[in-house]
């Protein structure tokens, strides 16, 4: 069930973060919706463009998104997460989306400042930025979930203690889960 919700909670971040970004997009320059890209139903109103579009582009990128979070922190006999211990990082991977998009917009309108057709190029590169971040962001995000399992395993020491009947050692084994909760709080 936590896999599901894991899935779900990463395509509705996706669409969420879809539909801010295109709202932006859209409001700067209606043309790359409405010119740049195909027609699915027609639409003029750079809302519902918006709308329609950060829905249609990033539902599928959002599913493999969270079939690759789920699969990370669930899969494996490490302590599974659940989904709302996948919220934080979540929300950091679509915060990075943004602050990269905005560096890629406001750089690309530096550089293109003052040249014709600059308003479609730089909704563009804003997008371009968006996707690339959420490519490797969601690559690194991934690698973070199986960090933060991988630290919270429980282990045991080994001692060597001596034994008294007889000339030898015993291995004795210490669940160290119980210390690490203790010294987390």
């Amino acid at each position: 069930m936590e896999f599901l919700k894991i899935w779900l909670l990463s395509i509705g971040a996706a669409i969420t973060y879809g539909i801010l970004h295109d709202q932006v997009t859209a409001h700067f320059c209606v043309e790359y919706f409405s010119i740049a890209h195909p027609i699915i139903l027609p639409l003029t109103s750079p809302t519902l463009l918006a709308l329609q579009w950060g829905i249609l582009a990033t539902w599928w990128v959002g599913a493999f998104l969270g079939l690759l979070l789920a699969i990370s922190a669930r899969s494996g006999s490490y302590p599974t997460l659940s989904a709302r211990e996948i919220t934080r990082p979540l929300i950091a991977l679509l915060c990075c989306m943004g602050v990269g998009a905005f560096i890629a917009g406001f750089s690309w309108l530096l550089v293109r400042k003052g040249r014709k057709g600059q308003s479609s190029r730089t909704a563009c590169a804003v997008d371009s930025a968006g996707e690339t971040c959420a490519i490797y962001g969601g690559l690194v995000c991934a690698l973070c979930v199986v960090s933060d399992r991988v630290s919270r395993r429980p282990y045991s020491v080994y001692l060597r203690v001596p034994d008294p009947d007889s000339s030898g050692y015993n291995k004795l084994s210490i669940n160290t889960a119980p210390l690490l909760l203790q010294s987390s709080e």
